[in-house]
């Protein structure tokens, strides 16, 4: 009964985990219908698809640290809540401002979501073999849902108004709400202390101000501006840091990062996270603009790489019965880079297939990493500490990603810019200049454009192999053990209610 309660709860909060992930990628193809309708110009666009982002990248660090603190289960319920009313009124906004405010308060609730549901199932598992499985479970959805939310969201404004895309998660926070106070158990730390605002302050500034400086860089923005913001950050960065060192019972935890194996996963989840945000970057534009595919049809084919890492996700734990967690891990490494390199004879007739076969690859072997590596982070903590070894998880993901944005974007454009001889800045600008051109000369534009940008993804291939290759021998080196949860574990059914 015991364990099958558990399971029970663990598909619970597959809901929220699903659906954050969803929501954060659905509203790509929503976003030029929208903005028509809304009349949304060019600064309200950019805020309508980074609010969201900015708000759980900025609160992720304060709501799984907060979680400890009020109860895990509380803030879930709190920010479920919140993320069923909230969508209602991005779904049915009137103005562009009603739509910005509505996903930026939607990024503070899904920050709730993801520490929470990782943290709680430290709680609910204290096998160490069905706790493995169930963070694999969990990274799945995490990545399955990713993957799914274009082609949902496709599927939808085939049918329905841009607002549909909001609404499908309504239907599952109501079911989340109603059954996570019988199923899901409540976890507090009696050790947490109070909540430090100074902290909080200092933890947003940062986080806003290093993401958008990212952002500002990878979309080609005023680099002053950019600069400016990484600087700025930097030093709100530093002075949390400090701030955290000092304090009894801090916001963060960052003495956990003088646990080796613990550090050297989050590395690990980082780079990760860099080179596959590049690769995915190029590649969603390789087939957009250079095999012609339609934004819907794209999400389709693209859709292997985020079902790659659920497989290998899944695969996981079993992979970790027959051999050390560490050889896991690395050899996942190894094959994401041979991956990789098929990237690099992308070309012709061939490429398609080439492509779906090397992010199918390059993905299938980070799922090890992402689900017994994320398990290591938050097996090595004391329970207490599962919601801020959580929340540095999930910030770790975010800013890889971030960062693979910006550095390989920076990257690819070098490349291409070095091709065309400084005659374009972007294959995007040479589509639209080929169309004020005679026809033999756009043509020939486009075709100089497209294997300048091809050229940009071979070596983008080149350096997510390098990447990957280096953190196998990383993982192996630094040879991170699994951590036995502790006894004085609260029994499950005793903190059920």
């Amino acid at each position: 009964m015991r364990v099958n309660r558990a399971w029970l709860g663990l598909a619970v909060l597959m809901l929220p985990t699903l659906l954050v992930a969803m929501d954060a990628t659905a509203l790509l193809l929503a976003l030029p219908r929208l903005s028509a309708d809304l009349g949304a110009e060019n600064v309200e666009q950019l805020w309508i698809s980074d609010s969201y982002g900015f708000m759980v990248a900025g609160l992720v660090i304060t709501m799984g640290t907060l979680g400890d603190r009020i109860g895990r289960r509380r803030l879930l319920m709190i920010g479920g809540a919140a993320f069923a009313v909230l969508s209602l009124v991005a779904a049915f906004a009137v103005d562009p401002l009603m739509l910005i405010v509505a996903r930026a308060l939607l990024g503070v609730a899904g920050a709730t979501l993801a520490p929470s549901t990782l943290a709680l199932i430290t709680n609910m598992f204290r096998d160490e073999g069905q706790r493995g499985k169930a963070i694999a479970i969990w990274a799945t959805c995490q990545f399955t849902g990713g993957a799914l939310g274009p082609v949902l969201a496709g599927f939808l404004l085939q049918y329905f108004w841009w607002g549909s895309v909001f609404l499908f998660a309504v239907p599952a926070m109501v079911l989340l709400l109603l059954a996570g106070p019988v199923l899901l158990p409540e976890f507090r730390s009696d050790r947490a202390g109070r909540l430090d605002l100074g902290s909080v302050g200092l933890s947003l500034v940062a986080v806003l101000l290093t993401v958008y400086g990212i952002k500002q860089l990878t979309v080609g923005g005023a680099p002053v501006v950019a600069i400016t913001a990484l600087v700025v950050g930097a030093a709100f960065g530093l002075l949390f840091v400090r701030r955290q060192l000092r304090l009894e019972t801090p916001l963060l935890d960052l003495r956990l990062l003088r646990n080796r194996p613990f550090t050297a996963v989050l590395v690990a989840l980082v780079f990760a996270g860099i080179a596959m945000a590049g690769t995915g970057l190029l590649v969603t534009q390789y087939l957009q603009s250079v095999l012609g595919h339609s934004p819907f049809a794209s999400a389709v084919l693209f859709a292997p790489m985020g079902l790659g890492v659920a497989v290998g996700t899944m695969a996981a734990p079993a992979l970790a019965r027959r051999m050390k967690q560490t050889t896991a891990i690395a050899g996942g490494l190894v094959g994401s880079a041979l991956g990789s390199l098929l990237l690099v004879g992308v070309d012709g007739a061939s490429a398609l297939p080439l492509v779906m076969t090397g992010i199918a690859v390059l993905a299938l072997g980070t799922g090890p990493l992402f689900a017994l590596g994320t398990g290591l982070v938050v097996g090595s903590v004391p329970p207490e500490r599962a919601g801020s070894a959580a929340s540095m998880s999930e910030t770790g993901n975010y800013f890889g990603g971030s960062l693979g944005f910006a550095l390989l974007g920076v990257v690819a454009a070098v490349v291409y810019r070095g091709r065309m001889n400084g005659t374009s800045d972007s294959l995007a600008g040479a589509v639209a200049a080929s169309r004020h051109l005679p026809a033999d000369r756009g043509a020939e534009l486009l075709r100089t454009a497209r294997e300048a940008f091809t050229a940009g993804l071979h070596v983008t291939g080149v350096v997510a192999a390098v990447i990957f290759a280096g953190l196998a021998a990383m993982i192996l080196a630094m040879r991170p053990e699994t951590r036995t949860v502790p006894a004085a574990l609260p029994d499950y059914e005793a903190t059920r209610s």
